[in-house]
């Protein structure tokens, strides 16, 4: 009854409806006809509905999917940045090496020039005391040549006679005769002393300029065209060498840096020669040799050296050169 509609108020109850309508009959004969009662209300309360789970609103949704989007994006940023660290770090490394290789070739440049540098600088030196004497020379003779002028117009000054003057004058006159004739000579000397220095410098620069051998094959072909003698050695460590009137020694090795340290004994004196570098001449002068020596070595081992001394023709005329090793060559 209580889930049909409209039984709230009484009004859809058949059985009320049937009893009004058969109730007058029935009384009509008893009784006077009383006065109907008043419908009886009756009211029912609906259950409440079940309460629905609740629903995702859609701002939870685009919050969700927003979170899923920037997390991917973050992912896909992570991604780029280490492949871009990885390609970075690739091309840093090779530049890195390039750096080092020119690094390694600036150093043997180096090497090379201040060799040089040093078989010049011991060239000039003879001609540089020369030069001083000279420059001190034409400084005294400057200084006589003012003091006369000095004594000459300090006379005239004082207004001295005739005779006095004269023999100033005649005195000044022999003190500037003998400067002019000092400075005759200096300059003489200055000329002499030029022509020195210019057959020095040349002869420094040939030396410098020769060809350096790398292999033997090239070292007999540079002893074909040169006016000079070849000896090659081949030395270890622990077993020094002499070659000629020069005792070879070898100190130390670097592989790293090609360089080497190298002792050579002669004229009763040791002669360190420290960091060379592989293929770098080293200069250096014997008592009674008409130039320069020359060392190279041209091959580097982890405690040995190979490499050959140059020297003017016939100055080691006991050792057997590169030509006398192979006559046929």
């Amino acid at each position: 009854m209580a889930d049909k509609p409209g039984t709230m108020f009484g009004l859809s109850d058949p059985e009320p409806t049937a009893a009004l309508s058969t109730a007058p009959t029935a009384a009509s004969s008893a009784a006077p006809t009383a006065a109907p009662s008043a419908p009886q209300v009756v009211y029912v309360q609906s259950p409440a509905p079940a309460a629905a789970p609740p629903a995702v609103s859609n701002s939870m949704r685009w919050l969700i999917g927003l979170l899923l989007a920037l997390s991917v994006v973050n992912l896909i940023l992570v991604l780029y940045s280490r492949n871009e660290l990885k390609t970075l770090a690739a091309k840093q490394s090779d530049q890195l090496d390039l750096l080092t290789r020119r690094m390694d070739t600036s150093d043997e440049r180096y090497a090379q020039l201040r060799g040089q540098f040093q078989v010049t600088s011991e060239k000039l030196g003879l001609t540089e005391q020369e030069l001083n004497r000279a420059h001190a020379l034409a400084a005294e003779i400057q200084r006589k040549q003012q003091t006369a002028v000095q004594e000459l117009n300090a006379a005239i000054a004082k207004k001295a006679g005739a005779d006095e003057l004269s023999k100033a004058q005649a005195d000044a006159n022999a003190k500037i005769g003998g400067i002019s004739t000092d400075l005759a000579g200096t300059q003489k000397d200055l000329a002499s002393t030029k022509s020195e220095f210019a057959n020095a410098l040349t002869g420094t620069k040939g030396e410098l300029s020769g060809a350096i051998a790398r292999t033997h094959d090239e070292l007999v072909a540079l002893a074909h065209r040169t006016d000079r003698d070849y000896f090659e050695f081949n030395l270890s460590k622990k077993k020094p060498q002499k070659v000629g009137t020069v005792m070879v020694q070898l100190q130390k090795t670097d592989n790293k840096r090609n360089v080497f340290t190298v002792n050579l004994e002669f004229d009763d004196k040791p002669h360190v020669h420290r960091d060379k570098a592989m293929d770098e001449p080293i200069y250096f002068y014997v008592q009674g040799a008409s130039s320069a020596l020359e060392l190279v070595v041209n091959k580097l081992g982890k405690d040995s050296i190979s490499g050959y001394i140059s020297t003017p023709k016939g100055f080691f005329p006991n050792a057997t050169n590169v030509l006398a090793a192979r006559p046929s060559a």
